[in-house]
């Protein structure tokens, strides 16, 4: 099998980062299991992950929406929208807590004499 390029795929993704994070997230997906859509060759997931995206047979749309929902810290279900002025009320809260804290002091060292 020729060695894919960036040039392979840039058609498909425009800007080369985005060509990357997407490629990363399919190639991630590869390893946790995901079902490959060409012959793997004995290529590594990463050119798999290339090869995929050249060959039409994966969508960035798609790749995209999982990265995104890779990287949420937090995933809110539908049912569950939570109320703006509720949450609005509760970082700031949050906030007013923070501030309020007193600071935190290191002694290390200070049980030590030299």
């Amino acid at each position: 099998m020729a060695r894919v390029t960036v040039e392979d795929c840039i058609d498909k993704v425009t800007n080369r980062f985005d060509l990357v994070l997407l490629a990363a997230q399919r190639a991630r997906e590869i390893s946790g299991g995901a079902e490959l859509t060409i012959d793997r060759d004995r290529d590594k997931n990463p050119v798999v992950a290339l090869r995929e995206i050249a060959d039409e047979t994966v969508f960035p749309e798609e790749l995209k929406e999982g990265l995104i929902v890779s990287l949420q810290k937090v995933q809110v279900d539908d049912d569950d929208m939570p109320d703006e002025i509720g949450s609005l009320s509760l970082s700031a809260e949050a906030l007013r807590l923070t501030a309020s804290a007193p600071a935190r002091t290191s002694n290390m060292g200070s049980d030590f004499e030299g």
